[in-house]
């Protein structure tokens, strides 16, 4: 077999490159994941469950199969008196054989991943941070990863940080914030933002998570923007919710009241998911992908959408009639009215709650890196803790 492309050939190409979607959530519904702490023992405690999602990730089209090693760093493994049942690198390790098993079952690539850090969070130092990267990476290289990706910061700084310990391996290096059109939680721009991340070395920037494919787009918008104001290249890539969220502030929606448990009213159906495949190629993104909320059939609508450009469809797609066209077999005939783009594309969706709000009021509690109720900790969040915690959200109500 000829040896696959790598992600900045097929980028440098002009291909459309397409990422998967949300493990935390996808595996937190399915029973493999805690709520709360978000890490990825799953890896190596459930990996067939794990294994089984990368499976259907790539028969909805995806090109990328990335390591389920969100928030796998031993700072946050052992954070607010979560189990430690397997270490960083044990976790990663397992998360690497995974993705790259399921990728060559056909032509995708893996990618290595690191997140931000309790560590940084409570403010230790440049050295404290970097060295829980290098420590992550190191397992990424053994294991011989087609490139890596720094993700889900909220702050450009620490990105910086990660991008510069990844790009040591030699490694193409992808890097996302988890940032709206505001900025970061500093008020960096999303456009200085994407420059930082360009000369710290990165050659992918864009953002995953937070908010919804609307608002990541526009955001990616406005890095690009930057970038080329700068005088600099990169391409760009956009991973965001599976979730609406216009009412969302800087924080994104885990300022939402509904976060995390009650977010299914604000599910995108695989038309809304083609929308966001449109507007994303035209904006000139060619990594498309997405993050918590996103299951595999939004990524065979993202595939669906962009059939053209990519010259063919995912294999899950034997099993879905293009806009509804497999409802002409429907034995009720005011179903079989629905086989029809028109239909679809017009509709818009009840939510079958009877006084349903359109939308939410945020927490906006503002706070950030620094902040005492941001200081992490080893030891079990105490009743007292939580108690304070309680009646500043009554406070706010």
């Amino acid at each position: 077999m000829a040896p696959k492309k790598g992600i900045l050939e097929r980028l440098d190409a002009g291909e459309v490159v397409l990422g998967d979607g949300g493990f935390v959530f996808a595996l937190e519904k399915r029973g493999y994941v805690k709520a709360g702490p978000w890490t990825p023992e799953a890896a190596a405690e459930y990996p067939e469950a794990v294994r089984q999602l990368h499976r259907e990730f790539l028969r909805a089209g995806s090109n990328v199969m990335q390591t389920f090693t969100f928030y796998a760093s031993d700072d946050k493994l052992e954070n607010r008196g979560n189990t430690q049942r397997f270490t960083g690198e044990q976790i990663n390790e397992a998360a690497c054989d995974l993705a790259r098993g399921v990728a060559d079952e056909g032509d995708a690539l893996v990618a290595g991943g690191v997140s931000q850090t309790p560590s940084y969070l409570s403010c230790k130092s440049e050295e404290d941070v970097k060295a829980i990267f290098k420590k992550q990476i190191d397992v990424f290289v053994r294991k011989n990863v087609d490139f890596l990706i720094a993700e889900y910061f909220e702050h450009v700084e620490e990105a910086e940080w990660a991008v510069q310990v990844l790009k040591t391996s030699g490694k193409p290096v992808a890097a996302t914030m988890c940032i709206g059109p505001e900025g970061d939680l500093n008020g960096v721009s999303p456009g200085e933002c994407a420059v930082k991340l360009v000369k710290a070395g990165a050659n992918i920037v864009g953002v995953n998570c937070h908010f919804d494919p609307e608002t990541c787009v526009k955001t990616v918008k406005l890095m690009k923007e930057g970038v080329e104001k700068a005088g600099l290249k990169a391409h760009y890539m956009s991973q965001p919710l599976g979730f609406h969220t216009p009412d969302c502030n800087r924080q994104g929606f885990i300022d939402l009241p509904e976060f995390p448990f009650a977010l299914e009213p604000r599910i995108l159906t695989r038309w809304d998911m083609q929308k966001y495949a449109r507007e994303a190629y035209n904006a000139g993104i060619r990594y498309i992908g997405g993050c918590c909320g996103f299951e595999p059939y939004h990524i065979r609508a993202v595939s669906e959408e962009l059939e053209a450009e990519r010259g063919f469809l995912p294999a899950g797609s034997e099993k879905h009639g293009k806009w509804g066209t497999g409802l002409e077999l429907h034995t009720k005939p005011w179903v079989r009215a629905r086989a029809r783009r028109e239909y679809w594309e017009k509709l818009q969706p009840a939510s079958g709650r009877p006084f349903c709000p359109s939308m939410s009021k945020p927490d906006s509690w503002g706070v950030t890196k620094g902040h005492a109720d941001l200081m992490q900790q080893k030891e079990a969040t105490s009743k007292e803790q939580l108690k304070v915690l309680f009646d500043k959200a009554t406070q706010n109500a």
